[in-house]
C-alpha cells in the first residue's frame, strides 16, 4: 500500500496517549495510516505519494470548535466587516469609513459580533455621533457582543424605528429628549431586538451565500479548524436555511466538518418543532463532514438565561420547568442528543432538576447532552452533570465580557468562571470552542489563550492558576475533548493510525510560544481528510484557489478576516497590498481629512 500524502520532519503532537510525540506521519483514503518517525513511513511511499516536508514545524491535530454557528455565520460572512483583533478604535473606525466608500445602496455596512470595547487601546466603543460622521447616508449595524447594537440614523431609517415604535418586553430602544431613538439598542438583558433588528437587512443571493461559507471555512482553516459542531442559533431556520451547506457538502466543497444541532424558533411552539425534526431526521444521520448532532442550544424560550453582564441576571420564568420537561422527555424517548445554553448556577439548578426527573423514567445515560458556558456553575451542579452523564462545552465569553463580570460581581467571584479545572477533576466531558460569531471571535487560538493564560483580550486577568490550563490541557479540550460532544471521539482529535487525517502545521510551537504571541498563531497548512485546504507561507503553492470575491463589495476584498497585519489603509486609498498605513490620530474630535481624505469631525 502506498500513502496518498506523507509529511515529514515535524514535531507532531499526536494527542494519543500511545504515541504522544511523532515526525512523521502517512495518510492514505482519507486517514491516518502510520504515525512515527521518518522510518516507519518511508515504507508507505509509492511513486505518486505527495511528500510534505514540516521544515521541523509544530503540528496539531485539525482543532475542533464544540460551540460556533458556522452555518449561519457563513450565510452572512461577506456581509460582515470583521473587528475581530483589531487592536484599536482608530484602526476600527478607518476600517468602517473604507468599507461605508464600497458598499452601495440599499446594502448595509455591519459589524456583527466577535469584538469588545476593551480590545481597543481607548477601552471604548464608538459614539453615535462618530458613526454618523462616518456614514450619513450609508445604513451601518454595529453589534456589541449581547448587550448594546449601535444603528446610524440611515439605519434607523432602513428599519424603520420611529418615536411611536415601543420597545420590546426586556430590551430598551434609547430615545432622545424629544422622544426619537437616538440609534442605541439595548439588551435589558434580552437581545432580541439586536437580532430581530439585524435581521430587517438585505440578505445575500443564494449564489453568494455559497461563496460566503465557502470563505468562512477558509477562514477558519487559516486557524487550523477543521471541525466544528453547530449549535444553530436565532432566524436559523431548519430546514430552510441548511439549503446552502447542503449543497456544498453535495459538491464536496465542505473543507470543516460540521455536526449541527438543531435550535426552535418559536416561542411556546418548541414541543412542536421538536416533534416535527425527530420525524424527519435522527442524530448521525450523514457523514464524516455534515450530520445531525442532536437539539439545541435553545430547547424552550423560557430557559434563556441572557449572559449580559452589564444588566442584573435575569429570572426565569414559572413555567420553564414544565416547558423544558416536556421537551427533553421528548428527545430522551426519541434518544436525542441534546444542548442547552446556560451560564448562571440559579438556572443549572432549575434545568438539572428537570433532567434529573426525566432521567427516573427516562435514562439520560449514553446521550451525550451537555450544557453550553455554565460560566458560574457551582461545584455541587458539576457531581450533578457527571451523575447524569452530561458534559459541558466552554467558550472565550469571558475574554470578551470578563471586564463587565468583575464590575457587576466583583474580582473574587471571576475567578471560576467558568471552573473548567473544577469539571476535569470531577470527570466531566469538556470540549472548548468559541460561540462566534455574534459574540466572541472565532479565532481558536485566542480562546486557548484565555483558558491558559486567564486574561482577556483587554488583559485583565480573571483567574488565579488553580483555575488554568496547561497547554496540552487546553489543546485536548479542543481536540479529543470536543470530539465527545458529536461522538466522535474514535474517529478524530487524535494524530493517530485509524482516525480522520485533519491537521494542522502551526506558524510557530504552540508548546512554545511566549504567552503574548499565542493569539498570534495561525496554520501555514491545514489538511481535511488528507486533502489540503488552506495553505501558506513556504506552502503557498499547495493552497487551493480562494473562492471569488462576491457580492463585489464584500468586506473580504480589503479585510478577510482576523486581524493579523499592519493598520488598515485610509478610506479613499486603494485596497492594503501590505503596506503599513500611517496611523492618524482618532479620540472623536480629531480630523482625518489630511490623512484620507475624508471625513473632518
Amino acid at each position: 500500500m502506498a500513502a496518498d500524502l506523507i509529511i515529514t520532519h515535524a514535531r507532531v503532537a499526536t494527542m494519543d496517549a500511545a504515541r504522544p510525540e511523532a515526525t512523521a506521519v502517512a495518510i492514505e483514503d482519507g486517514r491516518f495510516v502510520a504515525v512515527g518517525d521518518e522510518a516507519e513511513v518511508a515504507a508507505l511511499r509509492g511513486s505518486a505519494t505527495r511528500v510534505i516536508d514540516a521544515g521541523g514545524r509544530r503540528v496539531i491535530p485539525g482543532l475542533n470548535d464544540s460551540h460556533l454557528h458556522v452555518i449561519r455565520g457563513g450565510l452572512n460572512y461577506n456581509m460582515e466587516l470583521r473587528w475581530d483583533g483589531v487592536p484599536s478604535l482608530a484602526d476600527a473606525m478607518r476600517l468602517l469609513a473604507r468599507q461605508v466608500e464600497r458598499t452601495p445602496p440599499p446594502q448595509w455596512v455591519r459589524v456583527v459580533g466577535g469584538w469588545s470595547e476593551h480590545q481597543f487601546a481607548e477601552r471604548r466603543l464608538p459614539t453615535l455621533e462618530e458613526v454618523n460622521a462616518v456614514s450619513p447616508d450609508t445604513p451601518v449595524f454595529l453589534l456589541h457582543l449581547y448587550d448594546r447594537a449601535l444603528l446610524n440614523r440611515a439605519a434607523l431609517r432602513a428599519v424603520g424605528y420611529t418615536r411611536d415604535t415601543p420597545s420590546p418586553p426586556g430590551t430598551e430602544i434609547q430615545r432622545d429628549a424629544k422622544g426619537d431613538p437616538t440609534g442605541l439598542l439595548i439588551a435589558r438583558p434580552n437581545a432580541s431586538i439586536l437580532y430581530a433588528t439585524l435581521a430587517k437587512g438585505p440578505r445575500l443571493a443564494p449564489e453568494d451565500q455559497a461563496i460566503s461559507s465557502r470563505w468562512f471555512m477558509r477562514e477558519l482553516n487559516r486557524l487550523g479548524v477543521t471541525s466544528v459542531i453547530d449549535a444553530g442559533g436565532g432566524f436559523q431556520n431548519y430546514p430552510d436555511d441548511y439549503q446552502v451547506v447542503e449543497r456544498l457538502h453535495r459538491e464536496g466543497a465542505l473543507t470543516v466538518r460540521i455536526a449541527y444541532n438543531l435550535f426552535t424558533q418559536r416561542p411556546k411552539q418548541e414541543l412542536d418543532d421538536f416533534r416535527r425534526w425527530t420525524g424527519m431526521v435522527r442524530p448521525g444521520q450523514g457523514d464524516a463532514f455534515y450530520r445531525v448532532n442532536g437539539a439545541g442550544e435553545m430547547l424552550v424560550f423560557s430557559a434563556a438565561d441572557f449572559e449580559d453582564f452589564k444588566e442584573p441576571r435575569p429570572d426565569l420564568v414559572p413555567t420553564l420547568e414544565g416547558e423544558l420537561e416536556a421537551v427533553v422527555r421528548l428527545l430522551a424517548e426519541a434518544r436525542w442528543p441534546f444542548r442547552l445554553h446556560a451560564t448562571y448556577d440559579e438556572s443549572i439548578s432549575r434545568f438539572l432538576s428537570v433532567f434529573e426527573r426525566v432521567d427516573r423514567d427516562v435514562p439520560l445515560a449514553g446521550l451525550r447532552w451537555f450544557f453550553d458556558h455554565a460560566e458560574t456553575i457551582s461545584a455541587r451542579n458539576i457531581e450533578r452533570v457527571k451523575a447524569l452523564g452530561g458534559g459541558i462545552a466552554v467558550q472565550h465569553r469571558m475574554a470578551y465580557q470578563g471586564e463587565d463580570f468583575i464590575r457587576r460581581y466583583g474580582a473574587k467571584a471571576a475567578e471560576r468562571t467558568p471552573p473548567v479545572t473544577e469539571m476535569l477533576r470531577a470527570g466531566v466531558p469538556v470540549g472548548a470552542g468559541t460561540d462566534a460569531t455574534r459574540v466572541a471571535s472565532y479565532n481558536p487560538f485566542v480562546s486557548l489563550s484565555w483558558l491558559t493564560t486567564g486574561r482577556t483580550v483587554g488583559g485583565t486577568s480573571l483567574y488565579p492558576p488553580a483555575n488554568l490550563l496547561t497547554r496540552a490541557e487546553a489543546l485536548r479540550l479542543y481536540t479529543v475533548g470536543s470530539a465527545w460532544f458529536s461522538g466522535e471521539e474514535a474517529q478524530k482529535g487524535a494524530i493517530k493510525v485509524g482516525q480522520l487525517a485533519d491537521l494542522a502545521v502551526l506558524t510557530a510551537d504552540y508548546f512554545a510560544v511566549p504567552d503574548d504571541e499565542l493569539r498570534g498563531l495561525e496554520s501555514l497548512l491545514t489538511v481535511v481528510g488528507g486533502r489540503v485546504v488552506w495553505a501558506a507561507g513556504p506552502f503557498a503553492d499547495l493552497s487551493p484557489p480562494a473562492p471569488p470575491v462576491s457580492p463585489s463589495w464584500s468586506p473580504v476584498a480589503t479585510v478577510p478576516g482576523y486581524w493579523s497585519g499592519p493598520a488598515p489603509a485610509s478610506a479613499g486609498s486603494p485596497s492594503p497590498d501590505g503596506q503599513r498605513a500611517e496611523r492618524v490620530r482618532f479620540d472623536g474630535r480629531a480630523s482625518w481629512g489630511d490623512a484620507c481624505g475624508c471625513f473632518v469631525f
